[in-house]
């Protein structure tokens, strides 16, 4: 049977940083699904425009995943972990 982690605490200015990190994150990721959504709104008015607002729209998940991925970084950081662990 696996061992229970150990509790972890985290100082205040840790917690500050963590936020901001979940604040820019969150920014960020709902800039790059407004554009999705803008997109998509075009192409339904303008058919003709598709095959551009499709290079837009393939740009954003990269976008999201690295935004998501950097705040996975920094939250692993401010705990001690590695990933697999």
């Amino acid at each position: 049977m696996a061992s229970q982690p150990a509790p972890v605490s985290l100082s205040a200015e840790q917690v500050d940083a963590l936020n901001r990190h979940l604040g820019d994150m969150r920014h960020n990721v709902n800039n790059y699904l407004s554009l999705i959504t803008a997109a998509t709104e075009i192409v339904r008015r303008k058919p003709e425009v598709a095959e551009r607002m499709m290079n837009t729209v393939a740009e954003q998940p990269p976008k999201i995943i690295s935004e998501m991925r950097k705040f996975s970084d920094a939250l692993e950081k401010t705990l001690g972990l590695t990933p697999g662990s």
